[in-house]
């Protein structure tokens, strides 16, 4: 895929300055953004994506068009799966609902930051050693292993990492929310708000998914401009799309088990291309194996579509039956009551 150098610049630029009027216009006060705010961003920006692949489309082709879309849905999923983290962080430390729009911000800028660097990192060593998609694939399927232990998602599955803990432990914080600002000026001494704690939460948190996200992207597009075309698209209207399903995050239990299953389907496809186009001198003699298969980019893009439909409905399904069933079972006085005679 050939891309002009005027291109990239467009494209970039664009994309940076929708990201900055989203961020110094929209977000440049502190408050909850309404419903109907939240689902107009979320629109727009889901639909200038649509409008993105359909270019693609037009002027590359439908072979890059679908490694678009195919990368777009899977880091737009990982990135859903990002804000359930996101979700319990906020409550961990007792957020104000009018700050968090400004924390949810700098997470998404980490995250576009830290993705950025993976990018340029992952395609310089593409370019180097074909031998990486072996690495990348193990770790897929490494994560995807990790992923389907959890099982459901779970509040109680989110553990500090060290990072947290030694803020914590070492950083001298007061308790209580100063604005969104990071530091507060007490009796002569300067100490961090709880703010700037929520902000390495949510930095650190980008940085692991980054982990996840990139090695993704490439099992489905070796191409620098849809990978990071598709990291933007997926990170845009998050803000929104955070405060627009609230609670209905918390019903897509099953997110974490689909996403483990396109995790291990994009790492057996990254496997399956290093074998295509080995080099390695103790894997069939530094000869490509030949009858190591490609899966084609249609079959990607379909596996994912209905692997997170099916992932979506079950969940819903798991949801709305444990709530009928909450609300039908007696409590223990009831259940008390009855057994008398």
């Amino acid at each position: 895929m050939h891309v002009a150098d005027y291109v990239w610049y467009i494209t970039v630029g664009v994309l940076l300055a929708l990201l900055a009027f989203d961020v110094f216009v929209i977000g440049r006060r502190p408050h909850e953004p309404s419903t109907k705010e939240s689902a107009r961003a979320i629109v727009f920006y889901v639909s200038l994506a649509v409008v993105f692949g359909l270019g693609v489309w037009f002027f590359s082709g439908g072979e890059y068009a679908g490694e678009f879309f195919a990368g777009w849905l899977t880091e737009y999923s990982l990135s859903v799966d990002n804000l359930f983290i996101f979700l319990i962080i906020m409550a961990r430390f007792q957020v104000p609902r009018k700050y968090q729009q400004t924390a949810l911000l700098v997470g998404i800028i980490l995250a576009l930051f830290f993705r950025g660097i993976f990018i340029a990192v992952g395609a310089a060593a593409i370019n180097e050693f074909s031998w990486v998609f072996y690495l990348f694939g193990a770790f897929l399927v490494y994560t995807a292993i990790h992923l389907a232990k959890q099982g459901e998602n779970d509040d109680e599955d989110y553990k500090e990492n060290a990072v947290i803990r030694f803020a914590k432990k070492r950083l001298n914080a007061t308790d209580e929310y100063n604005g969104v600002k990071l530091t507060v000026v007490k009796n002569g001494k300067r100490l961090v708000t709880p703010m700037t704690i929520v902000i390495i939460a949510l930095g650190t948190t980008d940085l692991l998914f980054a982990l996840d996200s990139i090695p993704a992207i490439y099992g489905l597009t070796q191409e620098p401009f849809l990978v990071f075309a598709a990291n933007v698209f997926a990170l845009m209207g998050l803000r929104q799309l955070y405060f627009l399903l609230g609670d209905l995050l918390r019903r897509l239990v099953y997110l974490s088990l689909g996403l483990s299953v396109v995790l291990a389907f994009i790492g057996v496809k990254l496997v399956l291309h290093a074998m295509h186009e080995n080099e390695l001198p103790f894997i069939n003699d530094g000869h490509h194996i030949t009858w190591a298969p490609e899966i084609p980019i249609w079959f990607s893009l379909g596996f994912i579509i209905v692997t997170l439909g099916i992932t979506t409905i079950l969940s819903l399904h798991k949801s709305r039956t444990t709530a009928t069933a909450e609300v039908e079972a007696p409590s223990a006085p009831e259940q008390a009551d009855t057994n008398k005679p």
